[in-house]
């Protein structure tokens, strides 16, 4: 593994708009909060003891394990205190994983389709792939942060073959199936997703499920890592940024995004985000 370990930084954007790689080493780390990127992510664990919601779903790792998480779904680490924590994370921009696509003449993205048929976000590698995947990331990482001449175009080759190995463990049915949940919360996650617009609150979904208020509040909440109400603001946020990126104007995106008024979309982007929607289509355009 890569000699030069770091401490966890909490910034969850990117500063290079191609890819970055992190080898991350903690004895004690406090816990991280439910979030979503812009950008693909990569997560291989290493070491520690640390279970992973991905979308109401959970996942408990093993050493070797990857977990695969695309931009529109909501994820939190479940982090134990008494192991050293160890993991290297893939962090890679979309339209930069696109042009790698087109110079692989396949579509690097397929293993982060949700919606793909059997697809979880957990893969579990046999022994043998998961040290040739490991060698991989070790040469990516130590490459990535070298000022040898050539590095960051080995590093790029390296991302290359890296996601090229990904995409045929997936299509090997590399993939770990979830975990057999409660019906419940996943038929309220569904149900967010496709009625995000609409005034969803915890009564009324409770009335629409037949549950009280309080046992959906607390199925909820275990499950997913936040409540329904806050589930809600954060689906609806990244339903904005997607339009807002995709061109629509900030004043217009909020309200097919079931925020009541302006005024509170305004408040809600910049609390999750720290710009305001104008800052941010700005800065995409």
């Amino acid at each position: 593994m890569p000699i030069n370990a770091q401490r966890f930084d909490s910034r969850q954007s990117m500063k290079d708009k191609r890819f970055e790689v992190f080898h991350y080493r903690d004895k004690k780390m406090d816990q991280v909060g439910i979030h979503h990127h812009d950008f693909f992510e990569v997560y291989f664990f290493l070491n520690g003891h640390v279970s992973f919601k991905v979308e109401g779903k959970s996942y408990h790792l093993e050493p070797g394990d990857l977990l695969l998480i695309n931009p529109q779904e909501l994820h939190q680490p479940d982090i134990g205190k008494d192991a050293l924590y160890e993991r290297i994370v893939l962090w890679i921009d979309r339209g930069y994983l696109a042009e790698l696509s087109r110079y692989a003449d396949m579509n690097l993205t397929v293993c982060f389709d949700n919606e793909a048929p059997g697809h979880t976000n957990l893969l579990r590698p046999t022994k043998l792939r998961r040290a040739a995947l490991s060698q991989l990331l070790d040469c990516l990482t130590r490459e990535y942060y070298s000022d040898e001449l050539g590095s960051f175009a080995y590093a790029q080759g390296l991302l290359l073959q890296f996601m090229v190995e990904i995409n045929r463990l997936c299509q090997s049915s590399g993939y770990v199936e979830k975990r057999e949940e409660p019906d419940l919360v996943a038929q309220v996650l569904t149900y967010i997703g496709n009625h995000y617009q609409e005034n969803l609150t915890l009564e009324f979904l409770a009335a629409e499920f037949f549950v009280s208020k309080y046992h959906l509040s607390h199925e909820f909440s275990h499950r997913v890592g936040t409540s329904v109400y806050r589930y809600v603001i954060f689906r609806r946020l990244l339903q904005a940024r997607e339009l807002i990126a995709a061109g629509q104007a900030p004043g217009e995106v909020y309200q097919s995004c079931g925020f009541g008024d302006y005024a509170n979309f305004y408040r809600a982007f910049k609390g999750e985000y720290g710009i305001s929607p104008r800052e941010f289509a700005a800065q995409v355009q």
